[in-house]
Order: structure tokens, then C-alpha cells, then sequence
């Protein structure tokens, strides 16, 4: 076997090979003999049809399964013979395929680029300081007692954060528009989840009123036939209710595993979720900015197979975050919604994995187990999680490979300049949040394109 290889690009490599015409020639008569054996036509016996009708009959197709069994072949052990190391399949395509010839085919792979890793020194890295303040565990308190409030019916005006039960039937002019009407709807006043303007003029209705109501469609409204429009609601009310916090109580905090009720308990530990839950958003913020010194430092060619990988994975990933169900086909949402994002995340696995061969990083069998215990107390039976995790090679891998990965950060960070910034636990975790909507955009753009 005779191979030469071709660089065309920095990451392609175009693969010639060629394998002796006997060696071809030689497989291709063995896969007929044995096809003979089980050949039945009519006139000949079980076994007995003449070799020279069966590779009339059978030569080609025969040539074809043995020469594509051989490239397969040929190919891994021309890339292992030549040290290549392919990002993804290669196109095979034969240029010479004849009996009595050898055999020629090429293989046009991508392989992964080699990296010489620039340091991110003097990149600017700012590190949150957050303090959890006792005012802010209040403040979280109230948020879970808001969040488990009850509605009760009051006989009043409503006021803004009441919520009103109405039906409503929208219209142009005089035509009423599809979409536009709704019975025993339960609105809060407030929420922003009306159009701009409608929930305002319902503060101060009472139950058995029929206002009408007036308000014109943003310009970006997303249908068509309304964005910019002026529109009449007819309204009826039905009801006003109030919104009843729940009781700071045993019942209440026994919700949330503290099983003897007590509130002091209950305020350490909605304490020890939120400095969790703060820690982890500085780690991200910081892991953020670490990564994108990295990319801005080393500019790596991607190989498009890998691209192509993560976007189908970014495709599914959205699918199952809108529900469009198991069966919806996912090829129908556009690459280009997902290249950008698909392509940084290549780029930053790439980068990663050369910071943890380069500093030689590892994660022992202990640390793992120490980084399941400290995600398993996230849940109500930790030791479950723990047992799980552990009893997993797949998951147990999925943790080393989050091990690796914050150590290959803490390594660049040690390179960059940090800048302890103070920040409040609510701006802290709206930092987080904004990233994270940033890195989500062109996923939660693919919900109106599939349902298009």
C-alpha cells in the first residue's frame, strides 16, 4: 500500500492511496467463491453454478462491497501510518477502480489544528466581591412567600399587583382579529405580560365593569397583521383579587427541608443556597472573561466537522427547550442560528484541551468524589446523587471533564491581571443572567423559525 498526503489548508489534508490491483483482485475473487455457495438459478444445482456466471452476474456489485470494505480499511491505516489525527469522516471518493489496476482512492479529511497556546497575560479580568447581607435573605424570603402566595377576591378597586379575572375580544376598527379574545383570563396588573398600556388601564376596575380599552401594537410585534396597529378591547371583569403572601410558618419553611420548622434554621440555610448560588455566578463571570482573553489571544483555523457537531447538539438542545417534541426534525432549523455560538464553543474546546495537556492537569479519583458530594447538596437526598454519580462511569467522566476544565481556568487566571470589583448579590447573579441570555439568543431565535 503506497500513500502520499496533500496539505490543502491548515486543517485539511487530502489522502491518496493506493492499494496493489493482486490484493484487490485476490479479495474480490475469495467474496465470489463464497457467494457461489449460496447462489441458486435455475438449471444448476445448489453450490454448482460455474464461477464464470457468477461473476458475470454478481462481478460488479461483488468489486464494489469488497473495494469499499478496502478503503475503510485503508484509510484508518494510512492515517495511523502517517500520524494523522482526524477532526470527524472523511470524504473517500475511488479515482481508479478497474480489475487488473490498482486501486486508487482519496480521502479529504479535516484533522485537528495544532495549537502553540499564546499566553492571555495582561488581559483585564474583573472578579465580583459579594457579600449575601441578612437584608438580602430577607428579601429572598419574601420572594418564596410571593412565590407561594394565594389569590383572594376582594371587594375593591384593583390596584396594581392585584390580579383581575377578565374576558376581552380585541378588534380593529369594527372587526374583531384572530388571537384577539380570551374568557376567564387571570391577569396581574403588572406583570408586563399584555401589551403595553392594557394592563395600566385596568387599575381601578371593579368586578362587573366593561371598560374598552385602547392600545396600539409595537412596531416589532410579532404578528404581522398588528405590529404597529391601533386596537379596541372590549373588557369585562369578573373579579379583583388580592394577593395573599404565605405564612412564615412551620407549615411553610417545613416546604423547604428544614423538618422541625424553625425559622432561624430556615434563614441559614435560603443563606446557604444564595452565598452557593452567588459563588457559582462569580465563577462564571470570571470563567466568561478568562475564556474570551483565550480565544482573543489564539485564533485557531476550526474544523467545520467539529462545528457541525455542535450544532446539531445546539439544535437539539433548543428543540427540547421549547417543546417542539421528540419527533419534530431539528435539520429544519437553519446552521446560521447556531454557527456563531457552535463555532466558539469548538474554539474554546480546542483551547481548553491544549491548556490541560500543555500544564499537564489531571483530577484524581478523590477530587471527583468531593466535587459529586459538593453538587449532590443541591438536592433533598445528597447521599442518592453521590451513590448515583459515583456507580456512573459516564457521569463520573462528565465531572472529571468539569474538574479539568475549572483547573485549565484557574491556570489562565493566574496569567491574567484581576481587579476585585464589589457587587451587590442582585447585580452579581443580573450579570450572570445576561451572559447567560447572550449565549442563548440564537437558540431562543430558533423557537418563531421552527414554528414558521
Amino acid at each position: 500500500m503506497q500513500v502520499s498526503v496533500e496539505t490543502t489548508s491548515q486543517i485539511e489534508r487530502r489522502v491518496t492511496v493506493q492499494v496493489p490491483a493482486d490484493e484487490v483482485d485476490q479479495a474480490v475473487t475469495a467474496r465470489l467463491k463464497d457467494t457461489a455457495k449460496n447462489v441458486r438459478l435455475h438449471g444448476f444445482r445448489p453450490g454448482k453454478v460455474p464461477m464464470a456466471v457468477v461473476r458475470q452476474r454478481y462481478g460488479r456489485d461483488v468489486r464494489n462491497e469488497v473495494v469499499g470494505e478496502l478503503m475503510r480499511e485503508r484509510y484508518v491505516q494510512a492515517i495511523t501510518q502517517e500520524s494523522l489525527n482526524p477532526a470527524g469522516y472523511p470524504r473517500i471518493e475511488p479515482t481508479v477502480n478497474e480489475s487488473g489496476k490498482d486501486l486508487e482512492f482519496v480521502a479529504t479529511l479535516e484533522v485537528y489544528p495544532e495549537v502553540a497556546l499564546k499566553s492571555i497575560e495582561g488581559a483585564e479580568v474583573e472578579r465580583p466581591v459579594v457579600e449575601v447581607s441578612d437584608a438580602d435573605v430577607e428579601q429572598m424570603i419574601e420572594t418564596l412567600r410571593k412565590q407561594n402566595a394565594s389569590w383572594e377576591v376582594v371587594d375593591r378597586a384593583a390596584e396594581d399587583g392585584d390580579q383581575v379575572t377578565i374576558d376581552f375580544q380585541g378588534f380593529l376598527g369594527d372587526e374583531p382579529f384572530e388571537g384577539g379574545q380570551a374568557e376567564n383570563h387571570e391577569l396581574v396588573l403588572g406583570s408586563g405580560n399584555f401589551i403595553p398600556g392594557f394592563e395600566d388601564q385596568l387599575v381601578g376596575v371593579k368586578a362587573g365593569d366593561e371598560p374598552e380599552i385602547k392600545v396600539t401594537f409595537p412596531e416589532d410585534y410579532q404578528a404581522e397583521n398588528l405590529a404597529g396597529k391601533e386596537a379596541t378591547f372590549k373588557v369585562k371583569v369578573h373579579k379583583v383579587s388580592a394577593q395573599q403572601l404565605a405564612e412564615l410558618d412551620a407549615d411553610f419553611i417545613k416546604q423547604f427541608g428544614v423538618e422541625d420548622g424553625d425559622l432561624e434554621k430556615f434563614r441559614a440555610e435560603v443563606k446557604k443556597n444564595m452565598v452557593r448560588e452567588a459563588d457559582q455566578a462569580v465563577d462564571n463571570r470570571v470563567k466568561q472573561q478568562v475564556l474570551e482573553a483565550l480565544k482573543n489571544a489564539n485564533e485557531i483555523p476550526v474544523p467545520q466537522a467539529l462545528v457541525q457537531q455542535e450544532t446539531d447538539g445546539l439544535k437539539r438542545q433548543a428543540a427540547q427547550q421549547f417543546g417542539l417534541g421528540e419527533d419534530f426534525d431539528v435539520s429544519q432549523l437553519p446552521n446560521e442560528l447556531f454557527a456563531e455560538q457552535a463555532n466558539s464553543r469548538v474554539q474554546v474546546g480546542l483551547l481548553l484541551a491544549e491548556v490541560i495537556k500543555v500544564n499537564e492537569l489531571d483530577a484524581s479519583d478523590d477530587e471527583i468524589k468531593a466535587k459529586v458530594e459538593e453538587l449532590a447538596q443541591q438536592y433533598q437526598e445528597p447521599q442518592q446523587v453521590i451513590d448515583y454519580y459515583l456507580g456512573n462511569e459516564q457521569l463520573k467522566s462528565q465531572v472529571k471533564s468539569s474538574l479539568l476544565e475549572e483547573k485549565a481556568v484557574d491556570t489562565l487566571l493566574e496569567q491574567a491581571s484581576v481587579k476585585d470589583v464589589k457587587m451587590t448579590y442582585e447585580q452579581v447573579l443580573q450579570a450572570a443572567q445576561q451572559a447567560q441570555g447572550d449565549e442563548e439568543a440564537a437558540e431562543e431565535a430558533s423557537e418563531d423559525d421552527a414554528k414558521a
